[in-house]
């Protein structure tokens, strides 16, 4: 046997979407990172080997202005470039190029962690020495020391293994006052799933079910789940086993069960006569079932269902999430009620740092599914992306703990700032908190622009929506909103009615309390811009929802295309009704006000008054991403041959080395890894294409640095000397579609 000892400043167990985010972080903060996973690849539940699609916090487009930055944002832009289709062995490279694209980082596959050496310290507290993994195929013995221990293994074996304390089941409901949770604590967790691919194979194809299939006739799943000869993938997620049992010790039970379900409904879809499914034949069935539940570690603070649904803004915020509150029945597959149920948040939700290190293991940090949560709470943060978002958290914090010999415990008491402020210069998907790197030049930078998009209106319609329900509409209101223009169509004389309502929370897009109502009458006729005398000036920016009132009388006219800035909404009839709440229905707004029918589309509106929502000093406002605003500058419409451009000055010269640019990547737009959906362009239209950066130096404009054909959100340029000027500009040569330049930030740093 070969024997090896790997030392790093940060060893990260799992290479899941949580580790990888992980690893990266603390590896572009410097540290030295061992990235140790048990499987050929990496992604975990997204990999190849398994292929469940990527959720996180937009909840396949629910949530608004919710898809992830920081590095899960890099792999979800990189994977839409790349492989918009959703190949599931192309989202494999892309993940695994992220990871070798760091030189700090050491990557160990097919080595399974196995030993933990930790012992109690004498102020308290356990602490990790070592961790001994197995390379398999390569019969090597390998033995990781150093400082910091990140767990992202899932099922939480390394902290399992050191001591650390944790939870496994459901707590009882007095512990949180949680609605969902049971009256008393149990061991029941979520199941287990596998999945299956199919495809037509131009000719027929028998299939003769083996021996372990059952016979799903004789089962609940025929009535009470929805079964189609064209389904494949994660539309079969609900294919789930052992929230009973011991998802871990009974592992190869679960999956030979879960493998007898899948023949038992490919032996019904293709045999049963039901079905159009002659031609068709499996082409792959897992073979390593995605686990959803196992321990989840107690950290200085458990994450519970309250938390979630309030919105809860922890100072020491790290993170987001949207997922809804997703709970499942024990019995999976086999139960007779629905599959899952949820609960939705008004808006984003927050996660806080200690809920992502050990209470008992000083140097122990946590990302993923196994963080400090209670179980109805853990039914959102486990979703991949948020687990992703939880790993770049956990990562930064390990690298700084690393750097200074702390513990996470030290690093929350006496660097909280320091760690937030390192993520938002990352991009990191952080909300509510803004730039205040003192290191950042920006920051005492005048700002202007070559324009600005003072003038907020959408005026060429492609279609029109009857008002036969209530339209909402979010447009901002910097500093005030001061009166609406519409236009509609009317078949007869009738009365438009509009009501403006505040959103409450600046993260939400939901409406919150009324603030005023205004009614215009419409003649019949065509294409009528109709003013609505509507007035409100918030005591800070925020955005207005608006709510278009029904009318079978009235059409709203629609462009064709988005408009930064503004989203617009189409009410249900009635609210999602679901059997598992029986009679006591809660009421979720977010779903009541359903965005998707309306994306890739504007209603034409015009604002009566300025704005200053896109001003230029928005890119040096702080904040990364909407928040109670669009917090971007943007151009007026751009005209062919005349760059639009954004210029920092200084009253006295300053040295710069290096350079930050991020763009609008809209992350309101609802992207995928593998084939949930298919959004329609490689590249995201907002995001600037050509691009230079230019100082004033020697009495004239001096190219600095210059990118062509970007297709990312953020780049960061290290010049290859320091530059002195008093005056910088970004200048904007092209945009991949959309018709005006927007940027989100620009940093400066000596």
């Amino acid at each position: 046997m070969r024997k090896e000892t790997v030392k790093t400043d940060v060893t990260v167990v799992g290479g899941g979407l949580a580790g990888v985010c992980a690893a990266i972080a603390a590896a572009r903060l410097g540290q030295k990172v061992a990235l140790v996973n048990n499987r050929p690849v990496l992604g975990g539940n997204s990999s190849s080997e398994v292929r469940v699609w990527v959720c996180g916090a937009t909840s396949h487009g629910i949530h608004r202005y919710a898809r992830e930055t920081g590095i899960m944002g890099e792999l979800f832009v990189e994977n839409q470039y790349r492989n918009k289709d959703g190949n599931p062995y192309l989202w494999d490279m892309v993940v695994l190029e992220a990871v070798q694209a760091e030189p700090n980082i050491q990557l160990f596959l097919n080595t399974d962690v196995h030993e933990a050496e930790a012992d109690e310290e004498a102020g308290g507290g356990r602490r990790i020495r070592s961790v001994t993994g197995w390379m398999m195929g390569s019969e090597r013995s390998i033995r990781f020391e150093s400082p910091v221990y990140l767990d992202c293994t899932g099922d939480g074996l390394v902290g399992f293994l050191a001591g650390a304390k944790y939870r496994l089941g459901r707590e009882a409901r007095e512990e949180f006052n949680e609605e969902w949770a049971p009256e008393v604590p149990d061991d029941i967790t979520l199941g287990s799933t596998l999945l299956f691919y199919t495809k037509d194979a131009g000719h027929p194809v028998k299939f003769i079910p083996p021996a372990m299939a059952i016979d799903v006739t004789q089962t609940s799943i025929t009535e009470n789940r929805i079964i189609r000869s064209g389904d494949n993938g994660c539309a079969y997620w609900w294919i789930e086993f052992g929230g009973e049992q011991d998802t871990v010790h009974d592992n190869e039970a679960i999956r030979d069960e879960l493998w007898s379900i899948i023949y038992g409904i490919w032996g019904y879809i293709k045999n049963s006569g039901k079905f159009d499914a002659g031609n068709m034949t499996l082409e792959w069935v897992g073979s390593l079932p995605g686990k959803r539940e196992y321990r989840r570690f107690v950290g200085d603070y458990i994450l519970n269902q309250n938390d979630i649904l309030a919105q809860r803004e922890f100072t020491d915020r790290i993170g987001f999430g949207g997922w809804s509150i997703d709970l499942h029945p024990p019995q999976g597959v086999y139960a007779t009620e629905s599959g899952s149920k949820h609960m939705y948040s008004d808006g984003s939700y927050h996660i806080p740092f200690r809920s992502l290190y050990s209470v008992n293991v000083n140097n122990l940090l946590m990302a993923g599914r196994d963080i400090s949560a209670s179980h109805v709470a853990f039914g959102t943060t486990r979703v991949m992306a948020t687990c992703a978002v939880i790993g770049e958290a956990a990562g930064t914090g390990a690298a700084l703990c690393a750097a200074k010999g702390i513990t996470p415990r030290e690093l929350h008491a006496g660097h909280l700032q320091e760690l937030q402020q390192t993520m938002l210069r990352q991009d990191a998907s952080v909300l509510g908190l803004r730039n205040e790197d003192v290191a950042d030049l920006a920051l005492r930078a005048a700002v202007s622009a070559s324009s600005e998009r003072s003038r907020f209106a959408v005026e060429e319609s492609a279609f029109t929506v009857l008002l036969e329900t209530d339209i909402g509409i979010t447009v901002p209101a910097d500093p005030l909103l001061d009166g609406i223009e519409l236009l509609v169509d009317a078949g007869e004389a009738a009365e438009l009615t509009v009501e403006l309502w505040e959103t409450g929370r600046p993260e939400n897009y939901v409406p919150h309390a009324l603030v005023q109502t205004a009614s215009a009458s419409v003649s019949a006729g065509e294409r009528q811009w109709v003013k609505l005398a509507l007035h409100w000036q918030p005591e800070t920016p925020r955005n207005a929802f608006l709510i278009v009132k029904a009318n079978a009388a009235i059409a709203l006219h629609m462009a064709d295309q988005p408009a930064s800035g503004m989203l617009a909404y189409w009410k249900r009839d009635k609210p999602v009704v679901s059997r598992d709440f029986g009679e006591n229905q809660p009421a979720q707004p977010l779903v009541l006000w359903d965005k998707k029918k309306f994306d890739h589309t504007a209603p034409c509106i015009r604002l009566a008054g300025p704005t200053q929502a896109f001003a230029a000093d928005k890119a040096v406002d702080g904040y990364l991403r909407p928040y109670g605003g669009p917090h971007f500058w943007s151009s007026e419409q751009l005209v062919p041959g005349r760059p639009e451009w954004l210029e920092l000055s200084w009253s006295t010269p300053v040295a710069i080395r290096e350079v930050h640019i991020t763009f609008n990547d809209d992350v309101n737009e609802d992207l995928i890894n593998l084939h949930h959906h298919i959004t329609p362009f490689d590249i995201l239209p907002t995001l600037v294409k050509d691009y230079r950066i230019e100082a004033y130096t020697g009495g004239e404009w001096t190219m600095v640095a210059e990118v062509q054909d970007n297709h990312k959100r953020k780049h960061v340029h290290t010049l290859s000397e320091a530059v002195t000027t008093d005056r910088l500009r970004f200048v904007v040569l092209s945009t991949n579609g959309s018709g005006y330049a927007e940027i989100i930030e620009v940093r400066a740093y000596a």
